[in-house]
């Protein structure tokens, strides 16, 4: 089946699958609907580009669903089509258990960390991830918190701040 392009449309996705800061995912779905609006079928689109027909099915039907809010904004200036396009080459939402915790909490527990467990009123020289996950409680930064949620903010932290540090030192070491 061929799907229908307008001029304004194949140029947008021929300027996606040759622009070379274009993420590779949006390029190859692009390549797929020009393949498929020169009237290659399915199966021969899905065989040139090494997909499955599965995949070039896909793609093609999410822009034939796309094809009348594609074709409401065509009238507008080209700067409202191009994004609308990319928008339709996205990869959907994912579905999944959202996060129980924010980033500005991980943020806070991470300082929290870093603090002192004295200036707290705890009788203790180093923080543990219990301390910690109680005093994250008693402070208000999180409702419900485990001590293993807070040692696996802490894990993320210190391998984000050794990947920093690594970084750091050799943009020192590169430059004289």
């Amino acid at each position: 089946m061929m799907i229908p392009l307008t001029q304004a449309q194949q140029s947008c996705l021929e300027h996606l699958r040759n622009s070379g800061t274009t993420q590779q995912r949006l390029a190859l779905r692009a390549n797929i609907l020009l393949a498929l609006a020169q009237g290659l079928p399915v199966v021969t689109t899905a065989e040139r580009l090494q997909l499955t027909p599965k995949t070039v099915r896909k793609w093609r039907d999410r822009w034939l669903e796309a094809a009348r809010r594609l074709h409401t904004v065509e009238n507008q200036p080209q700067q409202a089509l191009d994004p609308l396009i990319i928008e339709v080459l996205r990869d959907a939402p994912r579905s999944g258990k959202p996060a129980e915790f924010t980033p500005e909490q991980i943020t806070q527990i991470l300082a929290l960390s870093c603090e002192d467990p004295s200036q707290s009123g705890r009788p203790i020289t180093q923080w543990t991830h219990r301390e910690l996950a109680d005093e994250a409680q008693k402070r208000d930064i999180a409702g419900e918190i485990s001590h293993r949620s807070v040692g696996r903010f802490l894990k993320r932290g210190r391998r984000a701040m050794a990947h920093r540090l690594q970084a750091a030192s050799l943009a020192l070491l590169a430059h004289p």
